[in-house]
């Protein structure tokens, strides 16, 4: 059985994935500088209330580092995520908040060989709850395996 601890810090992570798809999906729909972007999810959205709904305390540094780093390798997500995809499918023609779930997935499973894979997949499944239907979570899962299965073998 988890620790207490262990309970805690796999839903500050839980929140930090959520939170960092949210603040990717800003970033890509305004344009929103990410030295701005981090201070305000830091200041006014994690651990925070808005509108009665109360966010889950993130961990701030992983969450950080999945913005910062999907940010960075930005490119060499895409062409990753671009060649799982059918040949008639291109990445800009996913929604916004889909490529963000995906970016966000993938950066975890080729930078974060600390995080087991079905740990990564799993949780993108959930966050992908938060956003579509039961269909869009095979896609996510068919596509975030196929990658796991390039970048850890």
């Amino acid at each position: 059985m988890p620790s207490p601890n262990a309970k805690n810090r796999s839903r500050a992570r839980a929140a930090a994935r959520l939170a960092a798809v949210q603040a990717l999906y800003q970033q890509e729909m305004e344009g929103t500088p990410l030295p701005r972007l981090l201070t305000e999810f830091h200041q006014h959205r994690l651990g925070a209330v808005i509108e009665d709904v109360e966010y889950a305390e993130a961990d701030v540094t992983f969450f950080d580092d999945l913005v910062t780093g999907v940010d960075a390798r930005r490119e060499e997500i895409d062409a990753l995520i671009a060649a799982k995809l059918a040949d008639s499918w291109s990445i800009d023609r996913l929604d916004k908040p889909m490529r963000q779930i995906l970016r966000a997935g993938a950066f975890e499973l080729i930078a974060r060989a600390d995080v087991p894979t079905g740990a990564v997949i799993n949780e993108y499944l959930d966050v992908t709850d938060a956003f579509y239907d039961r269909r869009e979570k095979g896609f996510v899962n068919g596509l975030l395996d196929a990658i796991a299965k390039q970048a850890r073998g």
